[in-house]
């Protein structure tokens, strides 16, 4: 009994440190990227950084507004192509789909899922962008319309995978019970099954959001790495520039300890804050949703 009890303490003090570990590095992140764009915030000011409609640094002009507002589109439209797609493949796999069609969708989405980004963007040059140049008589394809709808593609798996996980850990008990008191099969899907799984199914949205604003080189060769206003706003189909792309394309050629250095981690600093913000209102949506169906 006394090892197996040493076992166990030893174990829980391993996954303790590792716990202690991670939130190590996540403090020591935000104080690098603190400590690296602070000179940017403090020489250029917060608002006028934040609010600059120009990025040029060739001539020391530095507005995040194009950046932020190019990412902002880039994302909510990948997002919604994204859910367009994946979540009716996660309840066709976990509710409708026999054996045999499983077999196939399922390794298939594996599969796509360790693709690498890189290829996604070589694929996404090779044919979207010249799709769209050619369909849209474009002067390039490159732009936020080719960005939104590769990123939304290539993150289908990680939700149609997680969406389906949560669908299938609702207890059968309450399917049955549906149908056992007259519901037919949608019915049961949509007013039991969906309600009791809309905490996965909401973890898989916020989180996406966070890799699909994160996404770099997919992002880089598709969407133009051109960080102005679009004219209108949700004009799609101009070039832009996303938080990645622009760190990305730049921090090669800069040098250190310059304003242009310390502006691109700036520029990082608030993508991360953005990230951080999907986080905690990821975790703040499953909790209420969980209160409110006792979802899965």
């Amino acid at each position: 009994m006394m090892p197996r009890k040493y076992g166990e303490l030893f174990v829980e003090a391993l996954l303790f440190m590792s716990a202690i570990v991670s939130i190590l590095i996540m403090l020591l992140i935000f104080y690098f990227l603190i400590h690296e764009s602070l000179p940017a915030f403090s020489s250029l000011g917060l608002f006028s950084l934040l609010s600059g409609s120009k990025w040029h640094p060739s001539g020391d002009i530095y507005g995040l507004l194009p950046i932020i507002a190019a990412s902002l589109t880039v994302t909510l439209l990948a997002l919604f192509i994204n859910i367009l797609i994946g979540f009716p493949l996660a309840i066709y796999l976990a509710e409708l789909a026999g054996p045999r069609s499983k077999a196939i969708l399922k390794p298939a989405i594996e599969l796509l899922a360790g693709v690498p980004s890189i290829v996604y963007g070589f694929l996404g040059v090779i044919i979207l962008v010249s799709y769209l140049q050619e369909s849209f008589d474009m002067l390039t394809g490159r732009s936020i319309l080719a960005g939104s709808v590769l990123l939304g593609v290539m993150f289908i798996p990680r939700l149609t995978t997680i969406c389906e996980d949560a669908l299938r850990a609702v207890p059968s008990e309450y399917k049955e019970g549906s149908l056992a008191l007259g519901a037919n099969r949608w019915q049961t899907l949509r007013n039991v099954t969906i309600p009791a799984a809309s905490s996965g199914i909401t973890a898989a949205v916020l989180l996406n959001i966070g890799s699909i604003i994160g996404e770099t080189m997919a992002v880089l060769l598709v969407v133009g790495n051109v960080a102005r206003l679009a004219s209108p706003l949700y004009d799609i189909f101009d070039q832009g520039a996303s938080f990645t792309s622009v760190i990305a394309g730049e921090m090669g050629e800069v040098a250190r300890g310059s304003m242009h250095y310390h502006v691109l981690f700036a520029v990082g600093f608030v993508l991360l804050i953005v990230v951080t913000l999907f986080s905690l209102v990821a975790d703040y949506a499953r909790v209420r949703i969980r209160r409110k169906f006792g979802g899965y």
